[in-house]
């Protein structure tokens, strides 16, 4: 049901990453309804379209780190966004991530948007695997 990947929501983003050799990408475009004035995406449907892509990145290195075949549940600790310039919403939306800091329990993601090669928003945050009893605890399996 997540907002920015999750299929189930008919609402959502439907964010799809994918890993390709070091790093986390994802192409995303948006459509009307997310424009934060004409022409432009919101600015909080860019931090969601980081926060969910950079999750995935760090659950992919969490699981590489650990050796793991399924994904430890994983949520953000922390994030900042440093809004470079407007982002067009007439283009795919590019995301990259890389973890930079990575533990059995905790990475530390950096991730760019690109938009027809030019860096418009950078990210970097803070996400931590949950232990059983917290909501997300088990939701990838």
């Amino acid at each position: 049901m997540c907002f920015g990947c999750g299929p189930a929501n008919p609402r959502g983003l439907h964010i799809r990453s994918f890993v390709v050799d070091d790093t986390v990408v994802a192409d995303w475009k948006p459509e009307p309804q997310y424009q934060a004035f004409e022409g432009y995406v919101n600015g909080g449907i860019i931090g969601a379209l980081f926060d969910c892509h950079s999750n995935w990145a760090a659950t992919y290195s969490i699981m590489k780190r650990r050796g793991l075949s399924t994904a430890p549940g994983t949520v953000t600790a922390d994030y900042c966004v440093t809004y470079l310039s407007p982002t067009p919403i007439d283009n795919t939306l590019h995301l990259v991530s890389r973890a930079v800091d990575v533990s059995d329990h905790k990475a530390i993601v950096e991730t760019t948007l690109e938009v027809g090669g030019k860096v418009t928003a950078k990210f970097r945050g803070t996400f931590v695997v949950v232990r059983e009893g917290h909501p997300a605890y088990g939701r990838w399996r």
